[in-house]
């Protein structure tokens, strides 16, 4: 299948003995930007896909069409594989499965289906979770889902911040035996509550929002945990980009005192040109 090979290597990462950090993802620049620098894959994480898509925060806003289509435009844009974060799956354990199939679709290298309860419930203020039966119902919804095999299903728990992190093994354990390929967590406090996880668990791990303290590769590594998020930097330092050249254009800096900005051979780069140019002439009959 097309998108095989990207999956193929998203599995290698989580079948080798070493922890990396994904580069944050969120359109077609900043995916070949993060392949041209050599990273072994993309996160797409929600809360930057609703920033990008919408311009709005992180609260289930945005559709499953609008993630699979954004996801669409940076696989066309670049072979990096790219792990998606898909929420709750948009709904309930069918609207699970249907959600692996646009996301397989649209290129996915792997995804991740939560046990967070969304969108949030009407008159409660704080993070609420599924059952543990319904959250087991859409890991198997989402591994029944997929048609290629090789795609990356990853279940995921935030019961650590939650509830409590005997809450969160006992999910992951249950994830686990409905098959999915990989367990993410994110609230893990500290190393103690790791190694417990590690303890309990066989499944490669994927961390997301640790504190500083579990951000040591090597420890990570000898803990079983394959990919370690570093949060989404990337889309807030071009929002603060935009700002700064917006604010200083506005109030009357000429474009060529403008600092910062990319380099003419940045944004060829970028945007592939020589590819283009060699296409043109090909086709065109037009001069490299």
């Amino acid at each position: 299948m097309a998108f095989r090979s990207r999956r193929e290597k998203l599995r290698f990462v989580l079948s080798g003995a070493t922890c990396v950090h994904p580069g944050s993802v969120y359109d077609a620049i900043s995916i070949r930007i993060a392949e041209d620098l050599g990273f072994p894959l993309g996160m797409f994480g929600g809360s930057v896909a609703s920033l990008a898509v919408l311009g709005d925060p992180d609260i289930t806003l945005i559709t499953l069409t609008e993630l699979a289509e954004q996801m669409r435009r940076m696989s066309r844009a670049a072979a990096l594989p790219v792990l998606v974060d898909a929420d709750h799956g948009y709904g309930n354990a069918l609207n699970v499965r249907r959600a692996v199939q646009e996301l397989e679709a649209a290129g996915a290298a792997g995804l991740t289906i939560e046990d967070t309860l969304l969108p949030a419930a009407f008159g409660e203020a704080k993070a609420q979770l599924i059952s543990l039966e319904e959250g087991v119902g859409k890991m198997k919804a989402a591994l029944g889902g997929r048609s290629d095999a090789s795609l990356v299903v990853m279940g995921r728990t935030g019961a650590a911040s939650i509830t409590s992190i005997e809450d969160a093994i006992r999910r992951a354990i249950a994830y686990e035996a409905a098959g999915v390929d990989a367990l993410f967590f994110t609230g893990i406090k500290s190393r103690a509550e790791l190694e417990a996880v590690t303890a309990a668990t066989h499944l490669p791990i994927v961390l997301g929002g640790a504190p500083e303290d579990l951000n040591m590769l090597d420890y990570l590594a000898g803990q079983r945990v394959r990919i370690a998020l570093q949060g989404h930097a990337p889309i807030a330092a071009a929002t603060q980009a935009v700002y700064e050249t917006l604010k200083a254009l506005r109030e009357g800096a000429p474009p060529k005192s403008l600092r910062g900005i990319a380099s003419s051979e940045l944004t060829a780069r970028v945007m592939r040109e020589a590819d283009a140019r060699a296409r043109s002439a090909d086709v065109l009959g037009l001069k490299k």
